[in-house]
């Protein structure tokens, strides 16, 4: 069973989580919602350190969740959005960094998916598939 993606209910959960980010340095808040075939939602914020190559960004962090949790594939859509603090959505859209493209690809991947990416922002964001952000990626496929 698959359920049909609802763009503006998974913009307004990765906004939810966004509020939830830990980010004291770049005071950029950004959230991720990640739907799966069988109707859950998962989410994630960005975490900052001190040292800030060991930051998370908020699509990693709800990948990780799914994964350390027994998840595997049936990804279907991601909501990705970004702000100051208490104004996701507001302001420039917001992709998903090239970590965080292949860190969804490796997830996408394992159930032969290619999920929706929405991209929210002031302009009325973007809407791509996973392919179309990540071409020719590297993932499972390749090492087998």
């Amino acid at each position: 069973m698959s359920v049909a993606p609802d763009r503006e209910a998974l913009i307004a959960a990765a906004r939810e989580a966004a509020g939830l980010a830990y980010a004291p340095y770049s005071k950029f808040h950004v959230g991720a919602a990640l739907l799966f075939a069988d109707g859950s939602v998962v989410t994630g914020a960005n975490v900052e350190n001190a040292s800030y190559g060991l930051s998370l960004c908020a699509e990693t962090v709800a990948s990780a969740k799914v994964l350390s949790s027994g998840g595997r594939g049936g990804l279907i859509a991601v909501a990705v959005t970004g702000g100051v603090p208490g104004q996701p959505g507001r302001g420039a859209t917001v992709t998903p960094c090239g970590r965080c493209r292949q860190v969804l690809n490796e997830l996408a991947q394992l159930g032969g998916t290619d999920p929706l990416i929405w991209c929210d922002g002031e302009n009325g964001g973007l809407e791509l598939r996973l392919s179309e952000l990540l071409p020719h990626a590297f993932g499972p496929a390749n090492l087998g």
